[in-house]
């Protein structure tokens, strides 16, 4: 079980945790036009799934800008960043921030995403934040559940996991 903290405290982490060798999860989520959105979309892709609480948060924001910035020069990787912001919210933040290199999905429907990989904050209803890395068998290559959710990932040791490896 994965331990993590909000601003120091102890939250519980809804569903599973995933780990390295597993079968990425399918999930269902929508994209900023309200369709939905499943991991099977991107089936021919490397996926990098960034998980963030919001993106009006200072620290999500670093996080989606800066893997915006990272997927111009990934190649064939496919970038998500998944939050629970409602689809208009992020479409007004991604248009006023130039995001232009990645999805930006939202889980707060179903919190479906959330629940199958294991980052669902149960005393907020919010994702705690984490990185994934899945092939393009859908197996999961990298794993990082941030231990704490107001701290950056560490965003080299993704890119180098995913330049490396893939």
């Amino acid at each position: 079980m994965v331990q993590v903290t909000f601003n120091g405290d102890p939250v519980t982490l809804v569903g599973t945790a995933i780990k390295v060798g597993d079968e990425a999860p399918d999930f269902n989520v929508l994209s900023t036009d309200l369709g939905q959105v499943t991991l099977s979309d991107f089936k021919d892709n490397v996926k990098l799934i960034s998980v963030v609480p919001s993106v009006d948060t200072g620290v999500c924001a670093t996080q989606t800008k800066r893997f915006n910035e990272e997927a111009e020069k990934l190649g064939d990787v496919q970038v998500l960043t998944v939050s629970m912001d409602l689809p208009f919210a992020q479409n007004r933040w991604t248009e006023s921030n130039d995001i232009q290199n990645l999805k930006i999905l939202s889980d707060h429907r179903d919190a479906d995403f959330g629940k199958k990989y294991g980052v669902l904050i149960k005393e907020l209803r919010l994702l705690s934040r984490s990185v994934f890395v899945v092939d393009k068998n859908n197996q999961v290559s990298y794993v990082q559940y941030v231990n704490e959710v107001t701290d950056h990932p560490d965003y080299d040791a993704v890119i180098d996991h995913i330049k490396n490896k893939m």
